[in-house]
Formats: C-alpha cells, structure tokens, sequence
C-alpha cells in the first residue's frame, strides 16, 4: 500500500504547481451526505502514502446509503490537492459523492441518465465536490490545467466530477 508518489504521478506536475514530492500533503474534506468532517489530515508525508490516515479516508468517502467502505485511489487524493494547490487556495473540501457501491450505481443510473454504467466511483477512482468561496468555472478549469484525469463539469447540479482515469473532459446536467 505505501507507495512512491514518483512513480504516479510525472515531476513537472508538481513543479507546475510549486509543489515537490517531498512535501507533506494535507486534505480538509466534509462529507455532505454524512456532515463527517476530516481537517487538515497529513495523508502523504515525504512521499510516502499513510496508511492509517487513508483508512480515515476511505471512511469518510464509503457509500453513505449502503456504509460499504473501499480502497480510495491515492492519486485521486493527489488530484484534491493539486487542484487546490493550482487554484492558491487551501480549504475544506465538500463531497457529493466519493466511492458508490454497484448497488448504488445501478439505483442512480436509474435515475439519471447522466450515470456511468461502469463508473470510476465503484472502483475508488472518483469524486463529486465543490469548494466552498470557489466559483464553480474557477475549480473546473483549475482541474483541467492539471490534465490528470477525468473532469466533469456540472453546473446545474453544482459540483465538479474529478476522476484519475484518462484525461477527458465533459459537461453534465
């Protein structure tokens, strides 16, 4: 599980954002669905993953209809906190939706045709959030400049879809 940050994500990523990988990494999460709170947590400290503040993590991103908790991938931690870093801001982050369950994928997809049928969510892979005094476009396009992965735009519904698949971008309802 503990892993060199080196060998995920490129250099020119970090220095891009004036960050090195010998940084520790810190991450302010809210659960919306949940009101579960994690602040300022070291998840990565000289490029090495802590496993026991990935556990806390974890927890707080499981399926919150079902309780089922999974491996988040640390990438996807990695990609909050560029973000944030390429925006200059440092705040609590809230989360829509982290890990779903297959169980929950299906019931979503039944409601909205705007849900993956394979969706990275039920593998750990992404993300629904905003940031609070953030505008909305501001937190999309500092996402997009990093070109690490998926990027959902969705306006209507008030949150950015952050994933660490291939880099695509889209717009949702």
């Amino acid at each position: 599980m503990l892993c060199s940050l080196a060998l995920l994500l490129p250099v020119p990523v970090f220095a891009r954002v004036g960050k090195d990988l010998t940084s520790t990494r810190c991450l302010s999460l809210h659960n919306l669905h949940t009101g579960e709170r994690l602040r300022n947590v070291p998840y990565c400290v000289k490029g090495t993953y802590q496993v026991d503040v990935l556990a806390e993590l974890n927890h707080l991103l499981r399926d919150y209809r079902t309780g089922e908790v999974t491996t988040i991938d640390p990438r996807l931690f990695d990609l909050l906190y560029l973000t944030e870093s390429n925006l200059g801001v440092c705040t609590e982050i809230e989360v829509i939706s982290g890990y779903r369950s297959p169980a929950t994928n299906a019931l979503l997809r039944r409601r909205s045709k705007g849900v993956a049928k394979n969706s990275l969510h039920m593998q750990g892979r992404a993300i629904d959030i905003r940031l609070p005094g953030c505008g909305l476009k501001r937190l999309h396009r500092a996402a997009v400049e990093l070109r690490l992965g998926g990027v959902g735009y969705y306006p209507k519904s008030n949150f950015v879809h952050l994933d660490t698949g291939r880099f695509r971008l889209w717009q949702g309802v």
